[in-house]
């Protein structure tokens, strides 16, 4: 973003964080680490590093270090890369792994379970400095698309400073996730506190982990799923607990911002890649859980099935479509390694129960008006580690799961079974123009989605005029109407990142569904207040849920206004859903960061969200009111 608008006073230390974006120009295209050297290792690729116990620590601490320096500011590059860890120990008291992570890049354990790998040391991820030689305004606001998973971290902090040494720092945002973990030694902390300031962050992602006293500190808002913790330190605006062990009680909302769920109504873990005792490669594919709490591998080995990696057709970038296809109808499933995928026409899934897992962020971009990925009516498919970019050429979605009124308007029953989607990530505009209609459309039933974060990029390295014009600029160009739209029943979603379309960021359609948290900033960049009115109303709301729905359930939702292209913009709700009795929604707020008012919180209920309250939240406990 141009420039930082919004403040909100934080209840740890006096800190204060905004939540609009910073932009940063992409360097070109850093050069992959070396290719892995393990004989054992399957064909991945040139962006897949494994390593393995015996390798000097000191070699593995050198290729992620150099990978770390050419990604700390390729915000919007092309370069993907994941590096795995085979079961072991990696790192000592004397020379412990102490490793950064950035974009796109993938750290993962290739163990069964979270206890077969450990590193001793720490995996980090720290602001970005933006100002004065990269000596100042130090935010993590714009960090990213990166995933750390399946291992055990003891933390050692020998040789760093005392501030450093304090906690493992894991200071993101957006489309940043950490699975089946299990860190002790230290604090960890959800901000960068030990730079110049002002060490603003704005969400991420928690799940199946166990995890020691948590700073959240300046994050806006998160979300933490089926998992432990042993201690939580505060919220800011946000801050949603769903099954986890240990999680603060929301007495007293909204001081502190606390929305808690004792179990997950819903829940299915991320498919992991790991080797078994005979060293053969595998993926695991976790089971589907009900009213689930704590995580899925404290009795051992997570519930689910195993699936040899040999069952999996394993693309890459250059690999066309046909072929992925072809291989696909031959009932495999498919392993997506890193890169950038230009797709000209769908990757069709067709078989209840197929896999496709994308490792190291791999990318799907849209090519001429496809959509890069359909699912049909079929239970069980699972798709994860997947990021979807729009093209040039406007799409009508990204990703479709079913098609409207499937096997022939006959729904299928899926709901122990239900297709997921778990860490898949859409971007419009950023790295080039992107235009679609919707980013991700579900129409058929029973589908769980796990984390998403959906994205009408607010900035990026296109040809745009600078400032305000520009903002302008990307209005007519980079277009997305709708970020989700889902026209299936008994859908949940458990984690909702939607963030500034041009119309309403959710539409929910379908019967019985349920959102636990919800995180939106409004589009920044409407022209004129004619612009963004339709129909007689002013703005969008951001989550809308169809007149005719009779049954909702939404729980930790909040919307942000910044309309920095015309700050006299007014939206007259943040969420608008019709007066039902089976229609609920427990803990919302809308926050003003800096230019626009949002008149409502909901359907009329709530303050104005206007500049006179920068960066204070207005809520709404219940609605309705009990």
């Amino acid at each position: 973003m141009l420039a930082l608008a919004a403040v909100a006073t934080l209840a740890l230390g006096g800190l204060v964080a905004p939540s609009a974006h910073a932009a940063a120009a992409a360097p070109t295209a850093p050069a992959a680490p070396a290719a892995p050297t393990d004989p054992a290792a399957p064909a991945l690729g040139p962006a897949v590093t494994v390593f393995d116990p015996s390798m000097p620590v000191s070699r593995i601490q050198a290729e992620m270090d150099a990978f770390a320096a050419q990604q700390v500011d390729n915000e919007m590059g092309t370069a993907r890369h994941a590096f795995l860890f085979e079961p072991g120990t990696y790192g000592t008291a004397a020379q412990p792994l102490q490793v950064r992570v950035g974009y796109y890049t993938e750290v993962a354990g290739l163990g069964a379970s979270p206890g077969d790998v450990t590193i001793n040391g720490k995996v980090e991820v720290y602001n970005r400095c933006l100002g004065d030689g990269g000596t100042s305004n130090c935010i993590a606001l714009d960090n990213f698309w990166r995933t750390l998973s399946n291992l055990t971290l003891h933390v050692d902090a020998t040789g760093q400073d005392g501030c450093r040494a304090s906690a493992n720092f894991w200071a993101v945002s957006q489309a940043v996730s950490m699975r089946r973990l299990d860190i002790s030694g230290a604090n960890l902390s959800l901000m960068d506190y030990c730079t110049a300031g002002p060490q603003y962050a704005s969400g991420g992602f928690i799940a199946d982990s166990r995890i020691p006293f948590t700073i959240n500190g300046s994050q806006q808002q998160w979300f933490t799923r089926n998992s432990e913790v042993a201690g939580w330190s505060n919220g800011v605006w946000n801050a949603v607990f769903s099954g986890v062990v240990g999680a603060p009680a929301e007495t007293g909302y909204p001081d502190p911002p606390y929305t808690t769920l004792d179990r997950t109504p819903v829940s299915r873990e991320k498919p992991y890649l790991f080797v078994d005792g005979q060293g053969r490669y595998a993926v695991r594919v976790p089971s589907a859980r009900r009213d689930s709490r704590g995580v899925s591998w404290a009795q051992g080995l997570t519930p689910g099935r195993t699936v040899a990696l040999d069952r999996f057709f394993v693309a890459s970038p250059s690999t066309p479509v046909q072929e992925i296809n072809n291989q696909l109808a031959r009932g495999l499933d498919l392993l997506l390694t890193p890169g950038v995928y230009d797709i000209d026409r769908s990757i069709s899934i067709k078989r209840p129960g197929t896999v496709v897992l994308g490792l190291g962020h791999a990318t799907l971009t849209a090519v001429g008006g496809a959509v890069p990925l359909t699912v049909a009516d079929v239970p069980g498919v699972v798709v994860a580690g997947v990021t979807i970019d729009a093209g040039s050429v406007e799409s009508p979605a990204l990703l479709r799961v079913g098609t409207r009124h499937g096997n022939n308007g006959v729904p299928h029953e899926a709901s122990s079974d239900p297709t997921t989607l778990s860490d898949v990530y859409f971007r419009v505009g950023g790295p080039h123009v992107g235009r679609t209609r919707t980013a991700l459309e579900v129409n058929s039933d029973d589908v769980l989605v796990d984390h998403t974060w959906v994205w009408r990029a607010d900035h990026g390295v296109e040809p745009f005029t600078a400032g305000v014009s520009g903002d302008t600029d990307r209005w007519r160009t980079n277009t997305g109407l709708n970020g989700v739209v889902v026209n299936g029943d008994d859908v949940t979603a458990t984690g909702l990142f939607v963030e500034h379309f041009q119309q309403h960021n959710v539409v929910w359609n379908g019967e019985r569904g349920t959102t636990i948290f919800f995180q939106n900033e409004l589009p920044y960049d409407p022209p004129t207040q004619a612009d963004w009115d339709h129909d007689g109303v002013r703005g969008w709301a951001a989550y809308k849920v169809a007149d005719g729905v009779t049954s909702h359930r939404l729980y930790g939702g909040g919307s942000y206004v910044y309309n920095r292209n015309d700050p006299s913009i007014h939206t007259a709700n943040g969420f608008d859903v019709p007066q039902a009795p089976g229609v609920r929604l427990h803990h919302l707020l809308t926050v003003n960061l800096g230019g626009g008012v949002l008149d409502h919180v909901v359907n009329g209920v709530g303050g104005a969200a206007d500049t006179t309250k920068v960066g204070v939240p207005v809520f709404v406990t219940d609605y309705p009111a009990p």
